[in-house]
């Protein structure tokens, strides 16, 4: 494997993209570690559903994650349909030609002709570049500055032109395998079946924004069988005691105003370090241990593809849950009156009976708030969980150990914390989301197991080293 230097390997992923300006070779030739454009495509694409502030983001998370995998399964395939060793993502039959044309009998990768010598570099740079300008055409100047600069790094000649060839040909493959899977426009809401208003069922939480991507719950999963693959148990049961227990913890420990003084500052600080987007630190934390590590490029793009695919797969079957299930969020538990006219059903706010739940061991406060502001999506089972149970699962399988000894970043921005242990960030997470008033404690576990059964699928069926 190519290795950085270990002055890589001590910065972080901004001084890391400073300090990759390429050196030149005496014959004047752009001198690049070997993984170089897979982490910097990566970036660009982040950057691309990211723009730095002020500019707002252009996806929400669980739907950016779709757009993630688009571009990291383009950059794997154009990786190794050149270089081999693995099974390609997306080549096993001709996506663009008619149904009547396809041959169900090719092998992975055999649709497309590879010359010998072709470029795995300029393979990933036009890959990557063809699959977000397709997805993000507004952006096309920008990305068509960086893509000029890429290619100018790769020596001319028929090695970077056949690459070019390779790459155009599996972004082409990609966008047709992925043409009608169910993706709607960026950050739309859509329609869902709605259920009777009555205890437990999910209404729009302050600040009463439009129902977040129903839609993403119907897109078909990249590698998944289908969407409801693996079926999460029903939430906890309202008349239970451990409802009970789960209604008194977000309450007391999940409070905006912190009225009981239980939640710690070192608790509000874990809570604030997971809002950080997981598009952003999932996939930070993916190129940080490629540089590390000393991954190669195929490796690079594997760890990559495996995350951002997985990660996908696992926010597909997370809000087809959420929509399916309804569970509402502790803040209309707990204050029935933060409940609106919101197209559910009637807003009633009696103060002489608050009990939403129906439970007597249970005291509802009105004018109750969350630390962090609920995202706009049903309650159960937890998308954070969901996803930092699939990128803890693959980080797991790729490097065949749970302890994974990684720096993660969160919010505030500068903010790093360390986890020896894969369950060490499952446990900061699922406390987070209590602590942050956003969870309740088992729709967070119920989250994770979800990831995990996704990552299990997935990773037996792809991304396997070729026999």
């Amino acid at each position: 494997m190519t290795r950085l230097s270990s002055n890589f390997r001590l910065l972080g992923w901004a001084a890391l993209l400073a300090a990759l300006v390429p050196s030149f070779t005496a014959k004047g030739r752009a001198s690049v570690p070997e993984n170089y454009f897979v982490l910097q495509w990566n970036k660009i694409a982040e950057d691309t559903l990211l723009p730095p502030a002020p500019a707002p983001a252009k996806t929400f998370q669980n739907e950016g994650m779709i757009y993630m995998a688009y571009v990291s399964a383009a950059i794997y395939d154009a990786v190794t349909v050149i270089e081999g060793g693995y099974e390609p993502y997306g080549l096993s039959v001709d996506a663009c030609a008619s149904a009547t044309d396809r041959n169900p009998g090719k092998k992975h990768g055999s649709i497309i002709d590879v010359s010998p010598g072709a470029s795995s570099d300029a393979a990933v740079v036009e890959a990557a570049f063809r699959t977000l300008i397709h997805y993000f055409p507004s952006d096309s100047a920008t990305l068509q500055t960086r893509y000029s600069d890429s290619l100018a790094l790769i020596p001319n000649g028929p090695s970077k032109q056949d690459g070019i060839e390779v790459g155009s040909a599996v972004a082409e493959q990609l966008i047709c395998l992925r043409r009608d899977d169910g993706r709607l426009g960026l950050m739309q809401t859509s329609a869902f079946d709605k259920r009777d208003p009555e205890p437990g069922v999910w209404r729009l939480t302050p600040p009463y924004a439009l129902p977040q991507t129903p839609w993403v719950g119907s897109v078909d999963p990249f590698i998944l069988s289908n969407i409801n693959q693996f079926h999460p148990g029903p939430p906890v049961s309202l008349t239970s005691d451990q409802w009970v227990a789960e209604f008194n913890e977000v309450k007391d420990y999940g409070s905006l105003a912190n009225a009981a003084n239980l939640r710690t500052a070192g608790q509000t600080a874990t809570a604030t370090f997971w809002t950080a987007n997981v598009i952003r630190q999932y996939n930070r934390l993916g190129r940080d241990l490629a540089n590390e590590r000393g991954l190669d490029r195929i490796d690079t793009a594997r760890l990559l593809a495996m995350i951002n695919i997985a990660a996908a797969d696992a926010q597909i079957a997370v809000m087809h849950w959420k929509y399916h299930f309804l569970f509402w969020r502790p803040v209309t538990a707990i204050d029935p009156c933060s409940v609106t006219n919101d197209g559910f059903g009637p807003a009633t706010c009696d103060l002489n009976d608050l009990d939403s739940d129906q439970n007597p061991a249970t005291v509802e406060e009105v004018g109750w708030r969350p630390l962090i502001q609920t995202p706009n999506h049903p309650e159960y089972p937890g998308a954070h969980g969901s996803i930092t149970g699939a990128v803890t699962e693959v980080l797991v399988r790729f490097f065949g150990t749970n302890q994974l000894d990684v720096d993660i970043h969160g919010n505030p921005g500068d903010t790093v914390r360390h986890y020896a242990l894969a369950e060490d960030v499952i446990a900061d997470v699922t406390d987070a989301r209590v602590w942050g008033g956003l969870h309740y404690r088992s729709s967070t576990e119920a989250g994770v197991k979800l990831g995990q059964q996704v990552v299990d699928f997935d990773l037996h069926h792809a991304f396997r080293p070729l026999r």
